[in-house]
């Protein structure tokens, strides 16, 4: 299922990419500004940055960076599994190895650096100014997104991106960023989700 929808959404990318060589043209319904959406509960994701303290065990407790298989090793907890996981799911995990060792132990993860799982990033591609993926945070809208990867190059047709929002798999919507961030029309700005991809063509004009 997972990979049927990675398929669908690659697939739906490399169509608006092709599509993007039409400029402002393209054939998308405007992109809703709002969006409904659980409460967000964030989840670890590979090379978070995680504290992780032992109530009255400073040898226990340790800052740890969540390794790249999604796995992390702490005193006496060997490859534990935290992607994909709350903190609070994990400090309770890591508190039933401990007990083998110690008494009653109580554990805290706290998160002090986010890159969230892959499924929940936000990717923008093409004629933006930093294109990279960023950490969905809870009511995150499209501006905040283009603040964070530096707005656009001068080169790009803002008003011809296109959204792709993976909850919907796959499904394409039309952004206007120039107007957004050029003209300061607020009405453009709208909501992204966990999983959305924001592509920028090229302006031909």
């Amino acid at each position: 299922m997972i990979a049927k929808r990675v398929v669908l959404l690659w697939g739906a990318l490399l169509s608006a990419v092709l599509l993007s060589a039409c400029g402002s043209l393209n054939s998308y319904p405007a992109a809703p500004q709002s969006a409904a959406s659980p409460d967000h509960r964030y989840k670890i994701g590979p090379l978070d940055t995680l504290n992780i303290v032992v109530w009255r065990n400073p040898e226990l407790s340790s800052n740890v960076t969540v390794r790249p298989d999604g796995r992390i090793s702490t005193p006496l907890v060997e490859d534990l599994v935290a992607a994909g996981r709350s903190p609070a799911d994990l400090a309770r995990e890591v508190e039933g190895v401990l007990a083998k060792y110690v008494r009653d132990p109580v554990v805290t993860v706290v998160v002090s650096g986010f890159q969230g799982t892959y499924s929940d990033q936000i990717r923008i591609v093409g004629e933006a100014a930093r294109p990279q993926a960023v950490a969905y945070r809870q009511n995150m809208t499209v501006l905040d997104v283009m603040i964070q990867v530096g707005g656009l190059t001068d080169f790009a047709d803002g008003n011809g991106a296109v959204l792709v929002r993976g909850s919907e798999n796959g499904k394409q919507y039309s952004v206007r960023l120039k107007d957004l961030l050029k003209r300061g029309d607020i009405s453009a700005n709208v909501a992204v989700l966990p999983g959305d991809i924001v592509i920028v063509p090229q302006s031909w004009f």
